[in-house]
């Protein structure tokens, strides 16, 4: 092998193969820290699991609004799937109907539901709350 090792030298392919060595070397180490900047960091787990919102329970939002500009305040507890309670009594007919139509609007928009459930009280609810059962005096009116 020394003979070998020789000639190799003198033509000059020794140093051409640990140069060539050297160079794929230099690369994989090029690649493994490329890979290793582009794994991203651990973020924190960013997944909720259904049971968690359950725990929290629902809460229900009770309004009386005083004029036609509160439907605003009732349609925004919906939009952020919150029931609501909306108590018509201290508005004058004519608003509370703008009102309850302005709701039904929001209701319908939200796949939600709205019922009546007593003189000028109404139980607005968005899709994920159901309503079951119905008051009499309400059904006989």
């Amino acid at each position: 092998m020394g003979v070998m090792n020789k000639i190799m030298g003198f033509l000059g392919l020794e140093n051409e193969e640990y140069i060539e060595e050297t160079l794929e070397e230099e690369r994989e180490e090029q690649e493994r820290e490329s890979f290793t900047k582009r794994q991203p960091a651990p973020r924190a787990n960013n997944v909720v699991p259904f049971q968690a919102r359950e725990k929290e329970g629902i809460r229900l939002i009770l309004c009386e609004p005083r004029h036609y500009s509160d439907a605003q305040d009732i349609a925004d507890n919906l939009r952020h799937r919150r029931p609501v309670v909306v108590n018509l009594q201290r508005v004058d007919k004519e608003q509370a109907k703008r009102i309850v139509d302005f709701l039904s609007g929001t209701v319908y928009a939200l796949n939600g539901d709205i019922q009546k459930v007593g003189d000028y009280i109404f139980v607005c609810t968005p899709d994920h709350v159901d309503i079951q059962g119905t008051i009499s005096s309400v059904v006989e009116e």
